[in-house]
């Protein structure tokens, strides 16, 4: 028998400016920082995951912690990242957007009309993605009850 997972835990974005693109997450999304250094930061979002910015090149040695020594990694070009959404808040998000001058890309109504998304890019052209659920089989409803960002 496979052993569990429960969820994603952390997912990276390699950025150029630190101090810029920690500023945009905080204040689009309100995600808390969490840790930050030199190299990188770590921001909280809902459902007990962690979005970490990396500076691009920052990470290609490996990092020594009191711990151990984490591998080194890095990665380049336009990644894509997509947050869940509750359907009821797609307006809401649009609208936010507009508001902080964020520009959406590409609004797409997926077949049956089930679930939507917002694209839009963050400043280092990373695709970000808004969708509401049943985009995928396992993003159902019950996915809306998730508690709410702090805000930032």
């Amino acid at each position: 028998m496979t052993p569990r997972i429960t969820h994603v835990l952390e997912t990276a974005l390699y950025v150029a400016d630190l101090d810029r693109a920690a500023a945009l997450y905080r204040r689009l999304f309100g995600f808390p920082e969490f840790m930050r250094d030199a190299r990188m930061c770590a921001l909280g979002v809902p459902g007990a995951q962690v979005l970490l910015l990396f500076r691009q090149g920052a990470t290609t040695a490996p990092s020594r912690t009191p711990g151990g020594i984490i591998p080194p990694h890095d990665g380049q070009g336009r990644l894509h990242l997509c947050f869940a959404i509750p359907a009821a808040d797609l307006e809401g998000w649009q609208a936010r957007l507009a508001a902080q001058g964020v520009a959406v890309e590409s609004r797409v109504v997926w077949p049956g009309g089930l679930s939507v998304s917002l694209y839009f890019r963050d400043p280092d052209e990373h695709s970000l993605e808004l969708a509401t659920p049943r985009l995928w089989p396992n993003y159902v409803a019950s996915a809306d009850a998730s508690p709410p960002a702090p805000a930032g």
